[in-house]
């Protein structure tokens, strides 16, 4: 098949950094052939294209990066009209500016610096919940098999207003009924109750460290520290957790 030498072409498009720090600006260059205008644009990190900007077929753009942008910024050159349009991807990489609170660091770069924050913890006959102090949050992670594999709550315990525990429950010997911030949401809500069985330990309070991260693809990771040394990773929106044992 014989090319069409008047259909349009990219012949460069490339950054003047191999890599750059958040915030920092990136000058993009980009030469063309048989084109009379094109444009530039930014992509999320969803690869959704955002920011945009008209350029000559060929020439320089300087753009500031955000100092929340992570791992990597991508552009798009788009040249040529509807059926001959030809496009091309730039990604420059973005150096880490955060540190992680364990190691090895995971790949992502940290989107915050680790969060001290006071933690209170119990494990149950299918997961565990996990009181955040920082946020007034409690995560439930479930390992039951079932969908969402955890779930994130408002604490709505109030000590002055809400009984500690239930009196008139005893659970089995070697179970425990859970009590305080997590009794409170753990006897009023059946889907918790139900999937999380009896506590299988008394629930310990500890000063710990959270943080949160962007994986590729734009799905939200936090990070929660153990009282054993382990991490807790929660993945997405409720979507999987995991258990890390740092070296």
């Amino acid at each position: 098949m014989l090319l069409n030498p008047n259909a349009p072409r990219i012949e460069f498009f490339q950054s003047g950094a191999t890599s750059i720090a958040p915030g920092a600006t990136v000058t993009l260059f980009w030469s063309t052939r048989n084109a009379t205008t094109a444009v530039i644009y930014q992509l999320d990190r969803r690869g959704e294209r955002t920011r945009l900007w008209n350029v000559p077929p060929a020439g320089n753009l300087s753009v500031r990066t955000s100092e929340q942008d992570r791992g990597q910024v991508s552009f798009v050159l788009s040249i040529g009209e509807p059926g001959q349009r030809v496009e091309q991807t730039l990604s420059v990489p973005l150096e880490c500016p955060v540190q992680w609170f364990f190691s090895p660091p995971p790949l992502e770069c940290a989107d915050t610096d680790p969060q001290e924050t006071f933690l209170i913890q119990q494990r149950f006959e299918r997961g565990r919940m996990i009181y955040s102090g920082i946020t007034n949050e409690i995560y439930v992670l479930f390992n039951d098999g079932f969908e969402p594999a955890w779930i994130t709550f408002s604490n709505q315990y109030d000590p002055n207003r809400h009984p500690e525990f239930d009196e008139n429950f005893a659970p089995p010997p070697g179970f425990y009924q859970p009590v305080g911030r997590l009794g409170f949401l753990w006897r009023g809500n059946d889907t918790v109750r139900n999937r999380l069985g009896l506590g299988i330990e008394p629930e310990l309070a500890y000063d710990g460290i959270t943080q949160t991260a962007t994986l590729f693809g734009g799905v939200a990771s936090l990070y929660i520290s153990n009282p054993d040394g382990t991490i807790l990773q929660l993945i997405g929106t409720g979507s999987s957790w995991q258990i890390i044992t740092p070296n």
